[in-house]
């Protein structure tokens, strides 16, 4: 796992032009700390950050491929390819020679072997580029659900590229400039596939490859989902998940330095946990360790609410015990929560005021205090989208809405909580109707719709649900990768996440929705194929999503910081307020109903204020 970054120019001589590449590579320091470096030729320039997993000694970057004396290939390389060893072996007997036990080397081995039809090949979470010298053409490759991230910025004569804007907007030709379609993109809660805000900048879309040439730039789609008929029957396709996420978690285990999962006490870290657990046991590798986010006094003081019925401290411990993990609680305090550094950290993680304000510092937290004790962790995260977990999927009335299930949810207020106010309420009225969020929002969910493969002879209940669950596979799911590999990389901390496994991911799209619920439940092939390595209580626990503090202080605190920013005059975040409505706000909202709004103005103070953003509205 590592960052990525270069320019290709095919009217400048790049070897003299070090100092811009490793101001790139210098913003992604935090996603490799543990080496960096910079391969320049006459038209491309490579910067590279290594987070080191694989190979420690071996796998430095950029690595190229040479044959008497000339560069074939260069690639700088972020993400696992957990298919490597069958790969090498292959060519090997295809008379390939290896200096590097990396999984980067086999990359760059296989494209010199199969061209660019080598990402079929692929089984990983990978964002890369590759440079022809030869040829003079580089290639951008992204992994097919989105795991890694990889942006790039065309230029009037090439390309910059990087594993996130901050790297491409390090180079002088790259500026901070925001329209009001990226605003909508912001605020939008959708992800819109391709859309990177920044005007001019672009994300390399999920299971694609831009080729970048001197005549220009072509994107090509290499994988998607596909809508085929399945023909198992309910054994069988529990079976089936059961034999490939054995398969994939042994793969994923994989790793030269120590490792953990996520655990939260939920079904899918839950079987994650379970699964390595088993297979490190049987290798005499054990036992798994575990992680998991608490808060103080979270437990003793829980109380339900619309979206969390439980508390995950007692399943994640009845988890722990059952399998034996080495498990470990990271509790955060509302002061730790509410410092100024953390939120900072976070902003400059996303690039974007984006996100769900105090779920992503406690993440982002969890994530620093595990990487002081290992390396990588494997996640639960996506198990919903692929099985259909989230309580708006088994609900008639948003599965019959028009308009993204999850917006009619967070719309909805989560089932009557409709009296916080929404993270846009305290902006400007005239901007909200320049920015036209709700337009934006539907002219994404008629395009996301058009993407949906058909099945001929589907009916009408099984067609929608193929819609709901490929509106989640590729959008929804984007939001939360993005999230994970931002929070996890900004600590150096590598996560990996079985359930994006393509193989899985495939399958389970075309399994029938009554199989999917075939027990009156979400979830029903996950843990129908999994309930053997779980314990009752876990197994049966209801969808409880990630944690968040109930500590009314938390929000207290969050009223005291935003009155500061309305008190401070040179703030830039008063251009987008609606001050009146922000000082009754801070005057009189209850906490919790401020909460939202609060976090929204704070980081677009922080991005206004950090990354000298032009708006252009």
């Amino acid at each position: 796992m590592c960052g990525i970054t270069g320019w290709v120019s095919y009217d400048r001589d790049l070897t003299t032009e070090r100092a811009s590449v490793d101001a790139m590579n210098a913003t992604m320091a935090l996603r490799g700390p543990d080496a960096a470096g910079v391969w320049l030729d006459t038209h491309a320039a490579l910067g590279h950050r290594r987070l080191a997993v694989i190979d420690l000694e071996g796998g430095a970057q950029p690595m190229t491929v040479t044959h008497d004396g000339r560069t074939l290939l260069a690639t700088t390389y972020s993400g696992e390819i957990y298919n490597y060893r069958e790969l090498r072996a292959e060519l090997t007997a295809r008379g390939h020679t290896f200096t590097t036990a990396s999984d980067t080397e086999v990359a760059l081995r296989a494209y010199l072997e199969w061209g660019e039809d080598f990402t079929h090949r692929l089984n990983g979470m990978y964002a890369f580029a590759l440079w022809d010298p030869r040829r003079e053409e580089l290639l951008l490759v992204r992994d097919r659900m989105g795991i890694k991230p990889l942006y790039y910025y065309p230029t009037r004569d090439g390309v910059l590229f990087g594993s996130e804007p901050k790297a491409i907007l390090a180079h002088p030709l790259a500026r901070a400039v925001v329209d009001a379609e990226g605003l909508s993109e912001l605020f939008s809660f959708v992800k819109s596939p391709g859309h990177a805000v920044y005007c001019g900048m672009r994300e390399l879309r999920p299971g694609h490859t831009l080729r970048v040439r001197r005549g220009g730039l072509t994107e090509r789609r290499y994988w998607a989902l596909e809508a085929r008929e399945h023909t198992d029957d309910l054994d069988t396709t529990v079976g089936r998940v059961r034999e490939l996420l054995d398969d994939i978690v042994e793969r994923q285990l994989v790793a030269d330095v120590p490792l953990c999962t996520l655990l939260s006490g939920g079904l899918d870290s839950s079987v994650i946990t379970a699964l390595a657990a088993r297979q490190l046991g049987e290798n005499g590798r054990g036992p798994v360790r575990s992680f998991a986010v608490d808060f103080v006094g979270q437990t003793e003081n829980f109380r339900p609410d619309a979206l969390r019925g439980t508390p995950d401290g007692p399943y994640a411990h009845a988890l722990a015990e059952h399998v034996a993990a080495d498990h470990r609680d990271i509790v955060l305090s509302t002061l730790d929560l509410t410092e100024r550094a953390g939120r900072d950290a976070v902003l400059f993680a996303r690039d974007l005021p984006i996100g769900i304000g105090e779920g992503d510092t406690s993440l982002y937290l969890l994530f620093k205090a595990i990487r002081e004790q290992t390396t990588v962790a494997l996640s639960g995260e996506s198990a919903d989208e692929v099985f259909g977990g989230y309580s708006w999927f088994h609900d008639p009335e948003a599965v019959a809405g028009d308009t993204f299930p999850w917006l009619w949810a967070i719309q909805r207020g989560f089932a009557g909580e409709g009296a916080a106010l929404s993270a846009t309420a305290l902006l400007q009225p005239g901007l909200l109707g320049k920015v036209d969020v709700a337009g934006y929002r539907q002219a994404q969910y008629r395009q996301a719709l058009a993407e949906v493969p058909r099945l001929r002879g589907e009916g009408a209940t099984e067609r929608r649900m193929r819609e709901i669950s490929h509106l989640h596979l590729t959008r929804f799911v984007q939001i939360l990768l993005d999230r994970k590999d931002r929070a996890s990389m900004a600590t150096g901390l590598e996560v990996r996440v079985p359930f994006c496994d393509h193989r899985l991911v495939e399958y389970v799209f075309n399994a029938p929705w009554a199989m999917k619920t075939f027990d009156g439940r979400e979830k029903s092939l996950l843990r129908a194929a999994t309930r053997d390595v779980l314990p009752d209580v876990v197994a049966e626990r209801v969808k409880s999503p990630y944690p968040s503090t109930q500590d009314p202080a938390y929000a207290e605190a969050l009223r005291g910081d935003l009155k500061a920013v309305l008190a401070d005059r040179d703030a830039r975040v008063h251009d987008l307020l609606d001050t009146p409505a922000a000082a009754a706000a801070v005057a009189s909202a209850a906490g919790p109903d401020l909460r939202n709004a609060a976090e929204t103005v704070l980081a677009l103070d922080t991005w206004l204020r950090n990354y000298d953003v032009s708006l252009e509205v």
